[in-house]
């Protein structure tokens, strides 16, 4: 499945699009479009992906993409849960006020978030919480008062500090269609099957590549090598079981994939800066990046 064009429906009443949805899960494809989008994550968790990276979300995840970012989120269904996935997305391009209006001197912060967002931003802390007031009106007010709230929340975004850049290199060293598709498709593949041992023969196979073209590709795409990347995978997973059961270091250990507590502490402390029974007493929000 490759990255699609999604086409963003006009209203008759708005120049730009302000929707809620409720669903049984996320499972849009993953798509790019030429409108800028906010989107906030009521309710449902899963796997992210934006640009070339995927990440775990839960609900209070909170993204700005830039134009033609491609990106999705995908979830799984709960029995007797129809509604799992819920979401707020403000969609608008970058011209809907006309032409230069983000140039303007008053608008100079919100004109350096645009470009800021080109990389995915991630929105954080007490922005976030402030964002997230704003944006979960429910019914959805009128197109004048959508406005005035966007202009709001843009501002409360572009004059803080509590985001992150998503995706720093995508949009510098944009890949082909290709690559973005078989990068999908091995961060998949990974995704899946990090708790298990993954050869580099396998993976070089899912991606249909040689084992040597297939590590030149990865490290140009992902900017780490393989085992930086499954190392991740396993660290996070184990750090979100340390703090969310009660169940031992060693097994945690080997269900998160590591062969060895020995590798596993280090790996561990490597990433997140302490051990895993420190991390266990205070559990950090930090994840291995």
């Amino acid at each position: 499945m490759k990255p699609t064009l999604e086409q963003i429906p006009d209203e008759s009443n708005a120049s730009f699009l302000w929707r809620r949805f409720a669903q049984a899960r996320f499972d849009a494809p993953f798509h790019f479009h030429p409108e800028i989008e906010l989107t906030h994550i009521l309710k449902g968790q899963g796997k992210r992906m934006v640009g070339r990276l995927v990440s775990d979300f839960e609900a209070g995840d909170m993204v700005l993409l830039g134009a033609n970012l491609p990106h999705t989120w995908t979830s799984q269904a709960l029995p007797n849960d129809p509604f799992a996935a819920e979401q707020v997305v403000i969609q608008f391009k970058k011209t809907f006020l006309g032409e230069g209006f983000w140039e303007t001197p008053e608008m100079a912060a919100i004109n350096l978030l645009l470009e800021k967002a080109k990389y995915g931003i991630r929105i954080m802390g007490e922005t976030r919480n402030l964002v997230s007031k704003k944006m979960n009106l429910n019914p959805v007010p009128p197109p004048a008062r959508r406005l005035v709230l966007l202009l709001e929340i843009l501002m409360l975004i572009a004059e803080s500090d509590e985001w992150e850049a998503i995706d720093f290199h995508f949009m510098e060293f944009p890949p082909t269609t290709q690559d973005t598709e078989r990068f999908r498709v091995v961060y998949a593949y990974l995704a899946e099957h990090f708790q298990s041992e993954v050869s580099l023969e396998t993976i070089a196979a899912v991606a249909n590549l040689s084992p040597t073209s297939f590590c030149r590709f990865f490290k140009k795409i992902a900017r780490q090598t393989l085992v930086e990347a499954l190392t991740k995978f396993r660290v996070n997973h184990a750090a979100n079981l340390l703090v969310s059961t009660d169940r031992p270091v060693a097994e945690i250990c080997y269900e998160s994939g590591f062969n060895n507590i020995s590798y596993f502490n280090k790996s561990f402390k490597s990433s997140l800066g302490v051990s895993p029974l420190v991390y266990r007493k205070q559990p950090s929000k930090l994840v291995a990046g």
